[in-house]
């Protein structure tokens, strides 16, 4: 537990730039705001970088690539060890820090400390089991040998909804591989990226492997980087649209490219279903992070006869969410990130039920500060409101009837994204069946969380591609190279 007061924790957090092992002012000495959208208030001003520093932090990592890929593996097991370590002892700090600058309830952060902090772990176990093959050539005249190696230089792009998770689910990988990295936390929550930042340098990674750029220019500090030869590859979680520009950027280069991008989940409630279960489930799947999440249920599609049921049990529950700061004792739901992202989710509400949609419950915006907005359901909903179509990234569940479960299929396959899906089914056979038909990268079965750092994260179609996290995740930052050797016993030559 964290002895630190609250101003001696904010003033604990490193605000500048983190290049080749130093923390150091942006060019021109330019900053930004750090705003707590509970209140509005201010609560740090960080480094605000320009095109000249992320250069400056991909020379470091590049200068510092040699020597960090031929490092023992154990060594750089035995690092994410600590720093694994390090973070749960400081586990109270960080969950502070992370529902002062998101939102979310102190509850959760807390929970998101723990999750994002198994990265450093699970990794730290993986970078040991690197391993490659030797054989004989089918022919008998070669031996073939394969082996693992860094990619090298790394971009890391991460998203503003879980500070420390996605920084930790793409550093930890990156060190264990033995690659580099320049980390680009999201301009609204740097704050526990520096903090963890000066974690894993106490934990003993060396200068200029891990170097931190916060900026408010992303794509004027982006560009250079992704169009410069040192750079190896690209890691990036946010939005599709986003996502896109990158892939396109990133192919002048060839570079090794992950993306996890958008999602829109749908939770089918089949009509054989444990209701009360899929209740339980649905409410994690939709509420957790306050539905900023790309893994949260976009879309809830329930078998005609159990939707009564269904939809009374679970806006009664969705009703008793508490709105407000996530700091405050007994808050469920913080607010929204910002004013555009309350906005937005407030005109898809105000759209759906203009076109026939009904409010079942909340759908106010909230009188007052902060970014607040309640836990909302509305049924009667179609495929084609873009409630149903867009990611709604908010506390917010569209509910929608089918008879079937071809019909339900085919609803959920309706949109060009595919991340995750939920299914509640007591028939394994169904359930089985189900998820050869559902197109995404990740299925739950009577369960609303999938994320688990010892499992593969990813989606298919606009959702991504590549995974984070399980034995996977490691892959993403290995090249493999083949080697072939003359067999001293072979007595033909090779064709």
């Amino acid at each position: 537990m964290s002895a630190l007061t609250d101003e001696a924790l904010l003033a604990s957090v490193p605000t500048g730039l983190f290049i080749a092992g130093s923390w150091v002012e942006a060019a021109g000495g330019r900053t930004f705001d750090v705003v707590d959208p509970a209140r509005g208030s201010v609560l740090l001003k960080v480094a605000d970088a320009s095109a000249e520093d992320g250069m400056a932090a991909l020379a470091a990592a590049h200068d510092a690539q040699e020597s960090w890929g031929r490092t023992g593996a154990r060594v750089r097991a035995e690092i994410l060890r600590r720093a694994f370590t390090l973070v749960t002892e400081r586990a109270e700090d960080f969950a502070r820090l992370i529902t002062w600058e998101m939102g979310k309830p102190l509850a959760e952060s807390r929970a998101e400390v723990a999750y994002g902090a198994e990265f450093l772990r699970w990794f730290s176990e993986e970078a040991p089991r690197i391993s490659g093959r030797y054989m004989t050539a089918p022919d008998g005249v070669n031996r073939l040998l394969v082996r693992k190696r860094p990619v090298g230089p790394c971009l890391l792009i991460t998203p503003w909804n879980f500070p420390i998770a996605m920084a930790t689910r793409k550093i930890a990988p990156a060190l264990a591989a033995g690659c580099t990295m320049v980390l680009k936390p999201a301009e609204l929550t740097p704050l526990t990226s520096l903090l963890l930042t000066q974690v894993l340098v106490e934990a003993g990674v060396p200068a200029g492997v891990l170097n931190v750029v916060t900026t408010t220019s992303a794509a004027e500090v982006s560009g250079p980087v992704i169009a410069d030869p040192r750079l190896r590859k690209l890691s990036f979680t946010g939005s599709t649209q986003v996502g896109r520009r990158l892939i396109s950027q990133a192919a002048d280069q060839v570079l090794r490219v992950s993306m996890e991008l958008g999602g829109n989940a749908p939770f089918i409630v089949c009509d054989d279903a444990d209701v009360d279960a899929a209740v339980d489930g649905a409410i994690v799947a939709k509420m957790r992070n306050g539905g900023e999440a790309c893994v949260a249920a976009n879309r809830i599609l329930v078998h005609r006869s159990v939707a009564e049921k269904f939809t009374a049990t679970f806006a009664e529950r969705m009703a008793g969410f508490v709105v407000g700061p996530g700091s405050e004792p007994g808050t469920t739901l913080g607010p929204l990130i910002d004013e555009r992202s309350r906005q937005k989710v407030a005109t898809l509400v105000d759209e759906a039920v203009a076109a026939g949609g009904t409010l079942v419950v909340g759908g106010a915006v909230p009188v007052g500060e902060g970014y607040f907005y309640p836990a909302t359901v509305v049924t009667g909903v179609t495929a084609d409101m873009a409630i149903v179509q867009d990611e709604i990234f908010g506390p917010v569940a569209p509910i929608m009837v089918f008879d079937d479960d071809a019909e339900a299929v085919r609803l959920a396959n309706s949109t060009q994204y595919g991340l995750v899906a939920f299914v509640y089914t007591r028939d394994l056979d169904r359930a089985l069946r189900l998820t050869e038909r559902l197109e995404a990268g990740m299925l739950g079965i009577n369960t609303g969380v999938v994320s688990n750092p010892a499992a593969p994260f990813g989606g298919v179609k606009a959702s991504g591609m590549g995974r984070e996290g399980g034995a996977e995740g490691i892959e993403e930052y290995l090249e493999t190279v083949y080697i072939g050797i003359r067999d001293p016993f072979a007595t033909e030559e090779p064709s």
